[in-house]
């Protein structure tokens, strides 16, 4: 029997065994959750433990104008310094009328404050952690020493804090963000609120004339009496989805376009996948994790994964008019018993009438990494096992569930490396790396080889089930990084491993 039959089979008998070993082990805080959670399993006695309903899909309200993310002050004097301060803490906020809902947020916004700087400037944020649990603040895309980074190894405990201060090289400007990456607890952190844009500006950007957008898209799921539930099995085993999908904390706002626009776009999801598309409108993919690629790349759709980043020139067209942004059904081979996939709109977008901005023929040159001399070789898979007579859930990298004792690879400092990355299981999961962005080369799927269609820096990449993607990448600094599935769950539990560069 191949191991997703025997899974979807598992789920109608005991959903809960496939919770993480670590989660069960831990009755006091999640037990009583857990069962509420399973109000949904077959077998179970609805009238002991009924799991609160989820809030109907139109609870929240629409149709409110896009608002801007708000910002994080500069509190330094000194030029090419930013100094600013995070605190995350629980706040209230009333979504759903005389329902106040309990959040983790930084410094009381959702999402957190965006942090723009610029290249060349030294960056010092002073972490406070107001929360219940141990946290971190992991600089997603950003060059950044690895003892900066948020790394799992340097957690500020509960009521502590901790100054991150690093430089931002020329080269670095992009769109990134920053999230908690504790683990154990990195995915309940961000479904609960934790996550902020990062934007890193250049001194010679050719788009500068062109007026921005900022949408960081996360999804929210909420219960009808405005709780934010724990993670279920479900959650556990695909990745948590809210049925909520919000722009900037908001449920499809209206967007007014009143010329041409540059979209700066997050995937901030825990684990869902957006296929992007504007009704048909036609938009310019100009930039990607890493910052400017070197043409514009017209296009009607396009496939983000959680934790990926792009930046699109939106266009007036001749006519105006009303289009939708929407999150086409993209299969990602979801396991067990799952909801039938249908459009998401995103966003309601009203077009001008106008000319469309010209774009450079070149945005900026991006250099092929040299020649590899040395391969790497990075396997994520799934397993089921028997554990005490319950089914269990593993996912894994080279075979191995995260330890944080055990290095898994090692590098050189700047030596250009080959990565052959491989999903050998029966689900999508984007592959991202800490502190050092990446050249895709190809992609191989069933004997084909295809080569990347355009030259760009990424940090996270899909891999299809069954996929193989080699990438080119050079580390920048010393020390121990992360590389892991950017499905929260799956690197909760153990779909992460540990390279130390020397």
């Amino acid at each position: 029997m191949i191991r997703r039959t025997f899974l979807t089979r598992a789920l109608g008998v005991g959903g809960l065994a496939l919770l993480p070993g670590w989660l069960r082990a831990e009755p006091n805080q999640h037990a009583m959750h857990d069962m509420a959670s399973m109000g949904d399993m077959p077998g179970m006695d609805h009238s002991l433990h009924a799991a609160p309903k989820l809030a109907a899909a139109d609870a929240l309200p629409r149709g409110m104008a896009l608002r801007e993310l708000p910002k994080l002050a500069n509190r330094s004097n000194q030029p090419g310094v930013f100094s600013g301060e995070l605190i995350a803490a629980p706040t209230q906020v009333e979504l759903l009328a005389g329902q106040p809902s309990t959040f983790w947020a930084y410094n009381g916004t959702l999402p957190g404050p965006l942090i723009e700087v610029r290249e060349g400037d030294r960056v010092q944020i002073r972490f406070i952690n107001r929360l219940s649990q141990p946290s971190t603040i992991h600089w997603h895309g950003l060059p950044v020493p690895p003892e900066q980074d948020g790394n799992p190894h340097d957690p500020v405990p509960a009521g502590g804090e901790r100054t991150y201060t690093f430089s931002l090289p020329k080269g670095s400007a992009g769109t990134y963000w920053y999230h908690p990456h504790p683990h154990g607890h990195t995915a309940e952190q961000v479904f609960r609120g934790l996550a902020g844009a990062f934007i890193v500006g250049a001194a010679d950007d050719p788009l500068a004339a062109i007026a921005e957008r900022h949408l960081l898209i996360s999804d929210l799921k909420l219960n009808a009496d405005g709780s934010i539930p724990d993670n279920d099995s479900n959650d556990w085993m695909n990745g948590r989805e809210g049925q909520f999908v919000l722009i900037n904390g908001q449920h499809q706002p209206t967007i007014a376009l009143h010329g041409p626009e540059r979209w700066r776009i997050w995937n901030a999801c825990s684990a869902r996948y957006l296929k992007l598309s504007l009704g048909g409108h036609k938009v310019s993919l100009v930039g990607t994790d890493g910052g400017l690629i070197e043409q514009a790349q017209e296009l009607q759709e396009i496939l983000l994964a959680p934790a990926e980043r792009i930046e699109l020139i939106v266009q007036p067209r001749a006519t105006g008019g009303h289009v939708a942004l929407t999150a086409e059904v993209y299969d990602r081979n979801k396991m067990g018993s799952v909801a039938a996939e249908s459009v998401i709109t995103l966003a309601h977008v009203n077009l001008a009438s106008g000319t469309p901005a010209k774009l450079p023929a070149l945005l900026r040159s991006i250099p092929a990494l040299g020649p590899s001399t040395a391969d790497k070789r990075v396997v994520f898979s799934e397993n089921m096992r028997m554990d005490n007579g319950q089914h269990q859930m593993d996912f894994l990298v080279n075979g191995k569930a995260f330890d944080m004792q055990r290095v898994d690879l090692t590098s050189q400092l700047g030596e250009v490396e080959l990565w052959e990355l491989v999903n050998d299981s029966h689900m999508d999961h984007p592959f991202h790396i800490h502190g050092c962005q990446f050249q895709v080369i190809e992609h191989e799927l069933n004997g084909v080889k295809t080569p990347a269609a355009y030259r760009a820096w990424k940090d996270t990449v899909n891999l299809r089930p069954r996929e193989t993607v080699r990438v080119k990448m050079a580390q920048p600094f010393k020390g121990l990084r992360m590389y892991h599935c950017h499905i929260l769950e799956h690197e909760d539990q153990g779909m992460m491993a540990m390279l130390e560069v020397t």
